[in-house]
C-alpha cells in the first residue's frame, strides 16, 4: 500500500475517534462504557495472545484514556472568576497532560518491542579488532583489578583486542596539584595502577589535564589506540566472558552499525531496593528500560549508548569527532549526533556485565540529579524536535527519554493538589462524586492495567510511584537549575563502595519527614471535616482517598530513607559452578554456589571427608572445565580460608573466605564468577515473576505502614548516617613493575601477560602496601567524612 494511502487512512481514522470521544455522555452511560472497556480488556489479557490481541488490549485502554482527558479539558476546569481556583485547577490539568504524553508516546514506542536474534559467529581471522576502555577516576583498586582481569580474559582472539585504563585519577594535572597531599595521593595512585596493569597486561593511559571529564577521558583513548571496534565498560561494570562473543558479529551484517548496547545489569541493591528488603525477589527500577524500554527503542533505531556496556565503530566516532562533551550526559549525547548522521544502533537484550549501584540514598540522588540535569541539557541545547538527520520517529523516542525527567514537577504537583481543597476549600476541579467514579476512577483502572500488561513481569504496581516521589523531592532543584542555566551543570561521579555497618537515617531524611507530617495532619483535618463539618460533601471523601494514596506513597519513601545496614561484606552473584578445592593435602570436587569478590560459598558431596576441624584451614579454589565455557588458559587458584561447614541432608555447604589476592587470584576471580552470563539471567529471570495489581497494592500498602514505623525508631535512638569503607582484599607481593614514559600522554607498555617477578621488583600489590603505610588513617578519616554526605567514588552505572 502507498505510504501517502497508508497515512490518509490513519488520519482519517484518528478523525473519527475523536469525533466519537467527543460525544457528550450521561454519566451511567459513561460509566457503563468504561466498564465494559474494563471487562473486554480482562477477556484480551486473559485469552488473547500475541500480536493483534496486545494492541486491540491497548487501543481499548486508551479510547478509555483519551475519553478522561477530554473531560477533564472540557467540563473540570473552575470559572476563570475564581482566579485561584482557575490557576490551581490548569497547574493540575498541566501535570495530567505531561503524564498523559508519557503514557502515549511509552505505548507507541514500546507497544510492540524488538526481540532480536543472536548475532553471527564468525571466523577468527573475520573478526575485527577491539580496544577495551575501562575510564577511572578514583575508584578501588581492587574493583579495578577484577574488572581489568575479566575484561582481559574474554573469550576472544587475545591478539585481537587490547584492554585499556584510562586513569584520570594520576594525570599530570592531578600529580602537580597545588595541595601536596593531593598531588602525592595522585602520584602514588598512578604508580600503583601502572604496575597494577603491568601485572594483568593491560595497558595503561592517562593524560596532561582533566578536560571534558568522562568524555574527555575517552577521546584521549581513542586518539591512543587503533583498532576497529571500541568497548567501554565502566570501572566496577565486570564483563562475563562471552561478552564479545555475544554482541560483536552484529558489526559485520550492518556496515552503518555504530553501536550495540547491553544492559546494565547489578550484583548489589541499590538504596530502595535495600531498604525495602526487595532485591532477591523484586525486578530492579531499571529492568523496565532495559528489559522493555531498550528494545521499544531499538525497533525504531533509537535505542543509544548508556555509558558502559557498549561497544562502538571506532569510523562512526571519528566521524562525529569523539565522544561528544558538550553536557554531562556523554553517552547519550553522542548516540543522538550519530543517529542524525544517519548512523544505526541495535540492543542485545542479555545481561552481559555485572555493576555495583549506589548504596546510599544520597548517592542514589546525586546519580539521578546528573542524568536529570544531562538529559535536559540535550534537550534545551540540541532539541531533538529541530535536529536535521533525524526521522520523526527517532525525534519522538529522544523526546520522550529527555522529557521523562520533568517527572518531579507533576509528582509533587499530585502531592501536594489535595491539600488545597482540604486546608483551604479551593476546588481545583469542577466535578460530583458520581463523575469522579465514572471517569476518574475507570481511568485510574485502566492506566493500571496497561501498565501491568506491558512491564508486570518488571516493574510491580506502584513502585514507579515510589521512585518519582523519593527523587522528585531533590530532583526538583536539579530540573529548575538546568533549565535557568542549561550550560552551569558539571560532571560528577557516583559514589559507590560505601558500606553501613548499622540502621541509621540518611542525611536526607528530613524533607521526607516533613512531607509525611504534613499529609499525615491533612488526613486527619479531611476526616474531621467529613465526620463534624457542616456542609461537606462526599467530594471530601474522594480528595480524602487521594491524599491517603499520597500518604502512604510518603510512608513507604520514610522507609527508603532509613538506610539498613549491609549484611554482605561484598555483593555476590550465585553461579553453581564446578570447581576443585585443594584444603590439607586433598583434592575435593565441589560445587561454587554463590561467589563474590571477597569469599563464596561452596556445596560439597557428603561422601568428601569434610570435619568440623578443617575450619580455619587454608587452601586454593580453581575453576573447572564447565560445558561450552574451557578454562582460561591463564586462570590460578584463589587463596582461601574455611570459615565454616554446616551439614544440608546428604551434603555438606562450606563458607570460604578469600586470603591473599594477587593478579593470578583476579584471574581465577573472573574464570568463577564471571565465566558464565547465564548466571546473571537466571539470576534476573528469578525475580521476574509477575505481581497482579491487588497483591502489588498490599505490599504497597505495608510499605507505607512499616516505614514510618522504622523511620521514628531510628529517629528516636539518635542514629545517624556514618558510612565505613569497604574492607579491601589482604595484599601480598606478585607481579613486575612497568613504568610509564613522562609525555602528554602517560602509556604503560602493552605487556603479554602478567608474570612473577624475576628481578625483585615490587609488584602493584607491594606498592599498594607501601603507599598506603603512610596514607592509610588520614586517608580514611577523610573518605569517611567526604562520603556522609555523598562525594564522588565512582563512574555512572
Amino acid at each position: 500500500m502507498p505510504p501517502f494511502l497508508v497515512r490518509t487512512i490513519w488520519l482519517a481514522s484518528a478523525a473519527v475517534t475523536l469525533l466519537l470521544l467527543s460525544q457528550p455522555l450521561g454519566t451511567d452511560v459513561q460509566l457503563e462504557m468504561s466498564l465494559g472497556a474494563i471487562a473486554v480488556m480482562i477477556l484480551l489479557w486473559l485469552f488473547a495472545k500475541g500480536r493483534t490481541g496486545r494492541l486491540t488490549f491497548l487501543a481499548i485502554g486508551s479510547l478509555v484514556v483519551l475519553r478522561y482527558i477530554y473531560w477533564r479539558l472540557s467540563s473540570t476546569l473552575p470559572p476563570v472568576s475564581d482566579l485561584p481556583g482557575f490557576t490551581a485547577g490548569v497547574i493540575l490539568i498541566a501535570a495530567e497532560l505531561y503524564c498523559f504524553y508519557i503514557l502515549a508516546v511509552s505505548l507507541v514506542i514500546n507497544a510492540d518491542p524488538l526481540r532480536r536474534p543472536p548475532p553471527p559467529q564468525d571466523a577468527e581471522d573475520d573478526l575485527p579488532t577491539v580496544d577495551i576502555f575501562v575510564p577511572t577516576y578514583n575508584e578501588d583498586r581492587h574493583i579495578l583489578a577484577t574488572t581489568l582481569a575479566a575484561a582481559k580474559s574474554l573469550d576472544y582472539p587475545a591478539h585481537k583486542f587490547t584492554v585499556w585504563l584510562l586513569d584520570d585519577g594520576g594525570t599530570d594535572q592531578k600529580c602537580a596539584d597545588s595541595d601536596p597531599r593531593k598531588a602525592e595521593e595522585a602520584r602514588a595512585r598512578r604508580k600503583v595502577l601502572q604496575a597494577l596493569c603491568a601485572d594483568l597486561g593491560v595497558s595503561y593511559l592517562t593524560r596532561r589535564r582533566n578536560l571534558h571529564a568522562k568524555a574527555g577521558n575517552l577521546n584521549n583513548g581513542l586518539q591512543n589506540s587503533i583498532s576497529e571496534i571500541v568497548v567501554v565498560l565502566d570501572a566496577d561494570h565486570v564483563p562475563f566472558r562471552s561478552f564479545l562473543r555475544d554482541t560483536i558479529g552484529h558489526f559485520g551484517v550492518d556496515p552503518k552499525l555504530f553501536l550495540v548496547q547491553t544492559p546494565h545489569a547489578f550484583l548489589n541493591p541499590d538504596p530502595i531496593e535495600r531498604n525495602l528488603k526487595t532485591f532477591e525477589r523484586m525486578p530492579s527500577e531499571n529492568e523496565m528500560f532495559y528489559a522493555v524500554g531498550q528494545c521499544g527503542l531499538d525497533k525504531w533505531n533509537g535505542s543509544f549508548f548508556c555509558g558502559s556496556a557498549a561497544l562502538l565503530r571506532r569510523s562512526a566516532l571519528d566521524e562525529a569527532g569523539g565522544f561528544s562533551g558538550i553536557t554531562i550526559t556523554e553517552d547519550c549525547e553522542t548516540a543522538f549526533e550519530l543517529h542524525s548522521r544517519g548512523w544505526t544502533s541495535l540492543y542485545v537484550d542479555k545481561p552481559l556485565i555485572a555493576g555495583l549501584q549506589p548504596e546510599t540514598l544520597s548517592a542514589f540522588i546525586g546519580q539521578r540529579s546528573r542524568w536529570c540535569q544531562g538529559m535536559l541539557q540535550i534537550m534545551l541545547l540540541k532539541n531533538p524536535l529541530f535536529k536535521s538527520g533525524l526521522r520523526p520517529i527517532q525525534r519522538l523516542c529522544y523526546l520522550s527519554s529527555m522529557t521523562f525527567w520533568f517527572f518531579p514537577l507533576p509528582r509533587l504537583i499530585f502531592m501536594a493538589a489535595p491539600l488545597l481543597y482540604i486546608f483551604f476549600d479551593m476546588k481545583i476541579v469542577v466535578a460530583n462524586v458520581d463523575e469522579a467514579i465514572a471517569y476518574t476512577a475507570t481511568y485510574i483502572v485502566v492506566n493500571l492495567m496497561m501498565q501491568n500488561y506491558l512491564y508486570g513481569r518488571v516493574r510491580w504496581p506502584f513502585v514507579s510511584e515510589l521512585y518519582e516521589y523519593v527523587q522528585g523531592l531533590f530532583l526538583i532543584k536539579a530540573t529548575a537549575a538546568v533549565i535557568l542555566s542549561p550550560r552551569k551543570p558539571t560532571f560528577n561521579v557516583t559514589a559507590k563502595n560505601v558500606s553501613l555497618d548499622h540502621d541509621q537515617l540518611s542525611p536526607l531524611a528530613l524533607p521526607y519527614f516533613i512531607v509525611f507530617a504534613v499529609l499525615f495532619l491533612a488526613q486527619a483535618f479531611a476526616t474531621y471535616r467529613y465526620s463534624f463539618e457542616p456542609g461537606v460533601t462526599n467530594l471530601m471523601l474522594v480528595v480524602g482517598l487521594w491524599n491517603l494514596f499520597n500518604l502512604i506513597t510518603a510512608g513507604a519513601a520514610l522507609g527508603v530513607a532509613t538506610e539498613r545496614r549491609q549484611t554482605e561484606t561484598a555483593p555476590s552473584l550465585p553461579v553453581d559452578r564446578p570447581a576443585v578445592l585443594n584444603l590439607n593435602g586433598t583434592t575435593i570436587d565441589v560445587t561454587v554456589e554463590r561467589i563474590s569478590s571477597a569469599r563464596c560459598r561452596i556445596r560439597i558431596d557428603a561422601v568428601v571427608p569434610m570435619r568440623r576441624s578443617d575450619d580455619g584451614s587454608v587452601g586454593t579454589l580453581a575453576a573447572t572445565h564447565q560445558g561450552h565455557m574451557p578454562l582460561l588458559s591463564h586462570a590460578r587458584t584463589i587463596p582461601v580460608r574455611v570459615a565454616g561447614i554446616t551439614a544440608a541432608g546428604e551434603e555438606s555447604i562450606c563458607d570460604l573466605v578469600f586470603e591473599t589476592l594477587t593478579p593470578g587470584s583476579y584471574f581465577a576471580l573472573a574464570d568463577i564468577m564471571y565465566g558464565d552470563a547465564d548466571a546473571m539471567v537466571r539470576f534476573q529471570q528469578r525475580r521476574r515473576t509477575h505481581k497482579d495489581i491487588l497483591s502489588g497494592t498490599g505490599q504497597f500498602i505495608g510499605w507505607g505502614l512499616y516505614g514510618p514505623i522504622r523511620a521514628l525508631a531510628c529517629l528516636m535512638t539518635g542514629t545517624a548516617q556514618r558510612p565505613v569503607e569497604e574492607e579491601a582484599p589482604k595484599a601480598a607481593a606478585a607481579g613486575p613493575r612497568r613504568r610509564a614514559a613522562d609525555s602528554d600522554t602517560q602509556t604503560a607498555p602493552r605487556p603479554a601477560a602478567a608474570a612473577p617477578p624475576a628481578d625483585g621488583s615490587p609488584s602493584w600489590l607491594q606498592l599498594m602496601v607501601e603507599t598506603e603505610t603512610g596514607q592509610d588513617e588520614a586517608e580514611r578519616g577523610r573518605r569517611t567524612s567526604d562520603r556522609m554526605v555523598a562525594a564522588p567514588t565512582g563512574l555512572r552505572s
